[in-house]
């Protein structure tokens, strides 16, 4: 009788090496392939975001980038949504309160 095969020796997945970005200044671990939602999520990050009116704080709610409620700032770019921008090693994610705003870039 043979062994009954795993889900990750079906498709030969094996876990990718980790790397570091920093979400409001605290280093987060991440795998490739993953949205900078999914990292805030592993971590036990719920909401990263607050609305303009009232504060409400918002986080990843449809996960395909319909709502924008997952707004974040990455690299200094605000108004990116979480659940549709991969994470790099290296990454600077900050909470975003509200529209965001860029940071002047020297030159432009």
């Amino acid at each position: 009788m043979s062994q009954i095969p795993t889900p990750r020796s079906l498709v030969g997945g094996a876990p990718q090496a980790t790397y570091v970005l920093r979400f409001d200044g605290r280093e987060l671990t991440a795998q490739a392939g993953q949205s900078i939602a999914a990292v805030l999520w592993a971590a036990g990050i719920l909401a990263w975001r607050t609305t303009r009116q009232g504060g409400a704080p918002r986080g990843a709610f449809c996960g395909i980038g319909s709502c924008h409620d997952c707004l974040v700032t990455v690299n200094g770019r605000p108004n990116q949504r979480a659940c549709l921008v991969p994470a790099r090693p290296g990454d600077a994610v900050t909470t975003q309160e509200g529209t965001g705003h860029a940071a002047a870039v020297p030159g432009r």
